[in-house]
Order: C-alpha cells, then sequence, then structure tokens
C-alpha cells in the first residue's frame, strides 16, 4: 500500500517528539514492502527553530542516518490533490493547519479510493479544546489517538464518530542496548522545558536530588529559560541543549540512569499516556526511574519495568539504589527491554494500524462489524 503522511515534521525532532514515532512507524512500513512519504510544511515551526539553533547541517545529518525516508516539504500552491490521488492510506497530524484539515476530508469524500485517518499525539484536546473541536473531521473513516482517555475525549466530544488508540512505541532499530559504551555519568535526563508544564516537578524530580547526592548529571533539550539553565548550573547539572534522535541511545548508554517527568496535562486529564521517552530508554535498557504517573491502560508493570517515586525524597531514594546496586539496576533493565520487545515496538504499532485499516474498505462505509466492536469497547 502507499502511505501519505501529513506531518509536523518528520525532517525535525527539535521539540517535536512525534517525529520519533513516525520514523520508525514508516522504517517498518518500507520493511514490509510498503511505500511510505511524508509531507511537512515550509513554515513548520521545528523545522524552523531546529535550522536556527543548529544550522543546516542538522537537516543533511537527518538524511545521513534516515536515508530510506521520503519527505515532502509543501508550501501554499502545492497540488494537494494530486498527491492523495497515489495514496491508498492517508495519515493526517494534528498540528496540520485546520483548513487543510478540511479540504482533505473534502477530497476523501469526493474520491472514494483512499482511507484517510487523523492522528492526534497531544494534550490541546484538553489544554485548547477549542483548537480540536474546531477541526472539520466529518469526512475522515477514523481517528487515531495515542491513549484511551484521549480517545474517550474525542467520542465524548463528538470529534469523531470511530476512534483507535494507537499508542506510541520505540524503533527498535534505532533504540537497543549499546552494552560496550563507556559510562560517562549518573543521570541523563533527555527533554524540553516546554510551557511551565513540569516545571517544578524538574526541580524536585531531577535539580533536587542531583545537588543532594552530588550527581554526574547531564540534561538534553530545548526552550530552558535563563532560571532554569540557573538552576541546572548551581546544581552542578551539565546542560547539552539540542539532541537529535538518533544520537540518543548512545547518550543513554553513556549514563547509568535516567528519568521520566511528564508534563501536567497528562497527569491530571489524560492519564495512561508516557512520553515516547518512556518506550525509548526502556528500549535502550537503562534504569528507569518515574516522577508519578499513572498507568491507567496497564502498557507496563510499575516497580518491574520501571520504579515510581512518588516526590522528591522517593526520588533520591530509589537513584542511591539504582546507582548503588548492580544487580538491582540490571534487573530493571532487562524487565524494561522484556516489555518494549513484547509490547511496544513500531512493528507492534504497524500491525495495529495494519488491523484497523483491515476495518475500512475505500469506496465503503466502514465495515459494520467493526463499528459494533468498537462501540462496544
Amino acid at each position: 500500500m502507499r502511505f501519505l503522511f501529513y506531518t509536523h515534521s518528520l525532517v525535525s525532532d527539535w521539540n517535536h517528539g512525534n517525529a520519533h514515532f513516525l520514523r520508525g512507524v514508516m522504517r517498518e512500513l518500507l520493511r514490509r514492502g510498503h511505500d511510505a512519504v511524508a509531507l511537512e510544511p515550509s513554515d513548520s515551526w521545528s523545522r524552523l527553530n531546529l535550522i536556527a539553533d543548529q544550522g543546516v547541517g542538522a537537516i543533511a545529518a537527518f538524511r545521513k542516518h534516515f536515508p530510506e525516508l521520503r519527505t515532502v516539504v509543501y508550501g501554499t500552491d502545492f497540488d494537494h490533490e494530486a498527491a492523495v490521488a497515489d495514496a491508498d492510506v492517508v495519515v493526517v497530524h494534528e498540528w496540520t493547519d485546520p483548513q487543510l484539515v478540511a479540504r482533505l476530508g473534502r477530497f476523501r469524500r469526493d474520491d472514494s479510493g483512499f482511507r484517510l485517518a487523523f492522528h492526534d499525539t497531544h494534550h490541546r484536546a484538553v489544554s485548547a479544546k477549542a483548537d480540536i473541536a474546531g477541526l472539520d473531521l466529518s469526512h475522515y473513516d477514523f481517528v487515531l489517538a495515542f491513549g484511551e482517555a484521549l480517545r474517550e475525549r474525542y467520542l465524548k466530544a463528538g470529534w469523531g464518530k470511530h476512534v483507535h488508540v494507537w499508542h506510541e512505541a520505540a524503533d527498535t532499530s534505532l533504540f537497543h542496548p549499546l552494552p560496550q559504551t563507556e559510562k560517562r555519568g549518573d543521570l541523563v535526563w533527555i527533554g524540553n522545558w516546554g510551557d511551565d508544564e513540569r516545571s517544578a516537578e524538574i526541580m524536585s524530580f531531577l535539580v533536587e536530588p542531583t545537588r543532594r547526592l552530588k550527581l554526574a548529571t547531564t540534561v538534553r533539550g530545548v526552550r530552558y529559560p535563563v532560571a532554569a539553565l540557573k538552576a541546572l548550573r548551581d546544581a552542578g547539572i551539565v546542560y547539552g541543549g539540542w539532541v537529535a534522535n538518533a544520537a540518543v541511545p548512545r547518550a543513554f548508554a553513556e549514563h547509568r540512569a535516567t528519568i521520566h517527568i511528564p508534563r501536567r496535562p497528562y497527569i491530571e486529564a489524560l492519564p495512561g499516556i508516557p512520553t515516547i521517552r518512556v518506550f525509548e530508554a526502556l528500549a535502550c535498557g537503562i534504569p528507569l526511574i518515574s516522577a508519578p504517573w499513572n498507568d491507567a491502560e496497564g502498557l507496563f508493570r510499575p516497580g518491574k519495568d520501571f520504579v515510581v517515586a512518588r516526590n522528591g525524597k522517593e526520588m533520591r531514594r530509589h537513584l542511591r539504589q539504582v546507582l548503588s546496586d548492580r544487580a538491582f539496576a540490571q534487573e530493571l533493565a532487562l524487565s524494561g527491554l522484556e516489555a518494549i520487545a513484547a509490547r511496544h515496538t513500531c512493528r507492534h504499532r504497524v500491525d495495529e494500524l495494519l488491523e484497523i485499516l483491515a476495518r475500512y474498505r475505500p469506496g465503503k462505509p466502514p465495515d459494520e462489524r467493526a463499528a459494533l466492536k468498537e462501540a462496544a469497547i
């Protein structure tokens, strides 16, 4: 089949974690003999910030690391109708311009030759509901939501008749253990500051434990304000700025532990949805300690695949144990690897996507049995 992905960006992962997942999904589709192309707007916020931060060399590095991936940058004069005419499946990310979202829906209404899906991997359904409510999804075959709580939001609001859970996952062809890598530090956290959605948590679960335990800690990510950078320096934390996702497995391998600090909207309104870094870290075989997070869907085995720290004090205790007890750290890492291999690779997600697509036939309404089965979930 021919897959067309409308993305915010495939080339840039600057403050754009969904690029990680789509790269893995596209690579898996290509391995199976399908065709996959990504489209991204010429004014992509992520790509423009990446170039401003790192220069065009970062774009060249993407081409080097992912030579098999094809992406097309479109402007105002791009012929979208011709692009979708050659596709069997079109997947539209929720950061796509609302007018284009509606336009692609009209193409689907008038052309029964392809299946059209809307893909949501953010918390705007709860944090900016008007933005999602304003999207015209009336002619989309189905919605892919990256968690059950998000799926329920869509159904309750009437934003889609057919909504399926499609969690993110690890691209294990890229994210895997690198056992021969020399350890250079104790703790690494790879995460962006964002919009003050976890600023207090970063201080409590990262900065203070590092300062009190005198850990060799590295932070990689973007959008850190001056005050945050000062707090990192005062705690002795090395801040390295942006890191390309292709380099993250080595960053994990060079450290003895990592942490997960979820953003507040996911804790408060969308339980069960982890950041993609959880999948990627566990796939790399690094022990993971998480700030409070409700694994409402049972994706993992908290306490076995990773440990949970309810507060800063518990974070310090867990860090001491992981860094001093090699057997415990290894057991945690192996369990996390096992969980990823069993359920959470891009191979699994492509299987799920193909299963969902099988319920929808071009030119026909969704299979009634599939709709009844979905309604019963």
